[in-house]
């Protein structure tokens, strides 16, 4: 490893970096955690709120979310955020219609599913703007 590779692993503790990381083979999965009933009841009650149709699950330092956010308040989207990794959620705290992630949300965008579905649901947000989703990206991860 060279001396930064070194630097690196120091900084991970238990992580071994000189190795292959060992791949699960296919269907060997383990299954998903069992999710606690008030959770469950927790995530209904803020999708289920009609005041606050539009709801995004995300993380406060997360790149994606900020380009979600950013493409939001361009087109007038109101939207409630729900950052997971805010102290309002962290231990011990914690519409109906899952659109996705920040790719799959400005997929939407881009081929209009996500006005016709706000459009549908009688959602406010400014029509007339017509621009690429995948603008709202950070510089550094758009090629050019």
């Amino acid at each position: 490893m060279s001396g930064d590779e070194v630097d690196i692993s120091k900084s991970t503790p238990g992580f071994r970096f000189d190795v292959t990381a060992a791949i699960a083979p296919f269907g060997d999965a383990p299954p998903p955690p069992e999710v606690k009933p008030e959770i469950r009841t927790l995530v209904n009650e803020i999708i289920s709120d009609d005041k606050e149709p539009i709801v995004m699950f995300a993380l406060e330092w997360c790149e994606f979310c900020w380009s979600v956010r950013k493409m939001f308040a361009e087109t007038g989207i109101q939207f409630k955020s729900v950052d997971l990794d805010s102290v309002a959620y962290q231990k011990d705290n914690l519409g109906g219609e899952h659109i996705g992630g920040c790719t799959e949300t400005f997929d939407a965008f881009n081929d209009g599913s996500l006005q016709k579905l706000m459009t549908e649901n009688a959602l406010q947000f400014d029509a007339s703007k017509n621009v690429d989703a995948y603008t709202f990206l950070p510089k550094w991860l758009v090629a050019r």
